[in-house]
């Protein structure tokens, strides 16, 4: 006879009951781009698992602050929009006003009272929350998504002063991080970047988590000619080499090049693209809904990225997931997702000649060896499941063990 089961004693009942949450997002949507992306699937996936989550983001309008009822991948948030500003030097950039943030943040942890914060970045918002919840004895968890070639195109600063405020900048984002539980980034790669870059130890690789079954891979036998390009239109994604490296291969091969995203390049892009007689064999679709996007990853025969400045590449997850190939530069965190000659090619970051020798041999790979990198593609993904992600930062939440 089986015993009767011991009662669960109430604080470790306690315990598993569901957290309240507030998320520190200064990018979130409407916006788009990786930052965005995952703190939308983090937050929505915490909520579908029952947890009390609060987003604080800036305002799209300055008018236009308050708090409200979203929704977001299908699950009600609730998203206290501050008040935010453009900055005109980028395209949709808005941020809240920095001596502002220790106020809004005061006022947000007395009126939502959570468990912990979640920090999605250092610089304003969740700067203001981090040290708010210090104060009070509210855990934080922070997310490092930030490097320097995604922010020094848009301070406006002269370029031998920018050196000067990246140090300023990382300084405070130590600061920031030496109060929190813990300090996570999306790959071990990245965390190694961030632990030599501001001399910390202990960073947590989580991937931001995708789920796979949101995409339709195309495993049928076609005519390779369709090449992708997914995310934001600004100089470090590198753009201009894909570009470069499709007209070398035209006529030899019939492509077309679809870029899907908006961003302060589009126009140089489109200039750049012209001036390589590649008019009628590049579209532009600018921001495109979430039916549209995944139907561009199902039609498209191969995915370059030649960004320098990655620490995962959120699209480049997706494009796996689609069963594409895929061939990115050899920086930073995309070696992580590609390896070379299994589910696609590395090439030198800003070498066009390469690039366009790597879409050679993936666009007229005999139909076994595509579909050899596209199942590569499909298994690799396998590991950046987000519930695995989910189950993660949940324990990160609690103080508990992370799961293996």
């Amino acid at each position: 006879m089986t015993p009767p089961a011991t009662p669960e004693p109430a604080e470790a009942a306690d315990e598993r009951r569901p957290l309240t949450i507030v998320m520190a997002a200064d990018t979130f949507a409407p916006d788009v781009n990786g930052a965005a992306r995952f703190a939308e699937r983090l937050s929505a996936g915490l909520a579908a698992r029952g947890h009390d989550v609060h987003v604080v983001t800036p305002s799209v309008g300055h008018s236009k602050h308050g708090t409200f009822t979203e929704v977001i991948e299908g699950q009600d948030l609730t998203v206290h929009r501050l008040p935010g500003w453009r900055w005109y030097p980028h395209d949709w950039l808005r941020f809240t006003l920095p001596w502002m943030s220790k106020h809004y943040a005061r006022r947000v942890l007395s009126q939502v009272k959570p468990d912990v914060v979640h920090s999605q970045s250092h610089i304003v918002i969740g700067r203001g929350l981090t040290r708010i919840a210090h104060q009070r004895g509210i855990p934080v968890v922070a997310t490092n998504h930030v490097m320097a070639e995604n922010i020094i195109d848009f301070t406006t600063l002269p370029p031998v002063l920018d050196k000067i405020v990246i140090k300023l900048a990382w300084d405070d984002a130590r600061r920031t991080f030496d109060m929190s539980r813990a300090v996570t980034t999306p790959t071990r790669r990245a965390a190694e970047f961030l632990e030599q870059t501001i001399d910390i130890s202990g960073v947590v690789p989580i991937s931001c988590g995708i789920d796979k079954g949101n995409y339709t891979p195309d495993l049928t036998p076609r005519e390779h000619t369709r090449v992708l390009f997914v995310g934001r239109l600004t100089t470090e994604k590198h753009v201009e080499v894909t570009l470069e490296a499709i007209a070398k291969l035209v006529p030899e091969l019939d492509l077309h090049f679809d870029i899907v995203g908006g961003g302060d390049q589009r126009r140089n892009l489109e200039q750049a693209a012209h001036r390589l007689g590649l008019d009628e064999r590049v579209t532009f679709h600018g921001r495109t809904s979430e039916e549209d996007l995944r139907a561009a990853y199902t039609r498209a025969d191969v995915f370059v990225i030649a960004s320098i400045a990655e620490l995962q590449s959120i699209a480049t997850m997706e494009a796996m997931a689609s069963g594409l190939p895929v061939i990115a530069a050899n920086a930073v965190a995309l070696p992580h997702l590609v390896h070379d000659g299994e589910n696609g090619y590395l090439f030198e970051p800003g070498d066009a000649d390469d690039l366009a020798g790597k879409l050679r041999r993936v666009l007229t790979a005999p139909p076994e060896e595509y579909l050899r990198m596209q199942e590569a593609s499909l298994k690799g993904v396998e590991i950046h499941d987000i519930e695995r992600t989910l189950d993660t930062f949940e324990a990160l939440y609690r103080g508990e063990p992370l799961p293996s």
